[in-house]
């Protein structure tokens, strides 16, 4: 776990926070939510795809700015093109995962809504949790 978190902060030094507020988010949609739905098991495994689309989301992302960073000016276009599969990859897992009845499909775009939630919940967080 302690190596997964260095390559996280090597990569970008707010990602670990931003993969912990994303897991907090979730396991409190799943703790308060839970209770209110018939199919348990579809609410939660919907919600499972969405966190693991939202960290995916976060670590690409990090990923692209780094590269970004990295290769400088005038690959716009591939930079462009990598964010927008990045999205075309989330749908086809969303869709597949309906398609095969796996989860519930609004819970997964709960799920993946927590990396924004994650994102503006981070001044709060660094300064009440002290995550870094």
């Amino acid at each position: 776990m302690k190596m997964i978190i260095n390559w996280m902060k090597r990569l970008n030094p707010a990602l670990p926070g931003l993969v912990a507020g994303i897991l907090l988010y979730g396991a409190l949609v799943e703790v308060i939510g839970v209770w209110f739905v018939n199919d348990k098991i579809r609410y939660t495994t919907g919600l499972i795809v969405g966190l693991f689309c939202a960290i995916g989301l976060a670590i690409h992302i990090s990923m692209i700015i780094e590269e970004g960073i990295r290769i400088g000016k005038g690959h716009e276009k591939l930079l462009s093109f990598k964010a927008a599969m990045r999205y075309v990859i989330v749908c086809i897992v969303v869709f597949t995962m309906v398609l095969l009845d796996l989860g519930n499909m609004y819970t997964a775009v709960i799920g993946i809504f927590g990396l924004k939630v994650s994102a503006y919940a981070q001044p709060l967080l660094n300064k009440v949790g002290k995550i870094k």
